[in-house]
């Protein structure tokens, strides 16, 4: 949060199996960073579906960093 302090809009990206963990994560910080979910599993995908995965959260991300 430090780089929001500073102006500087920031968020992260991680796939929807990490949303309970995150929401705990920022809960104990005492933060709610901006955050995209994105369909799990992640390491397994081919090139073209990891394509096909970005360009569907493409909007997102750019809502997360335009805010």
């Amino acid at each position: 949060m430090d780089l929001e302090g500073r102006g500087l809009p920031s968020g992260f990206i991680a796939s929807c199996e990490f949303e309970q963990a995150a929401n705990a994560q920022g809960k104990s910080l005492g933060i709610k960073p901006a955050r995209v979910f994105v369909p799990h599993p992640i390491q397994d995908r081919t090139d073209e579906e990891m394509v096909n995965l970005a360009k569907s959260a493409l909007d997102e991300v750019i809502a997360l960093i335009s805010k």
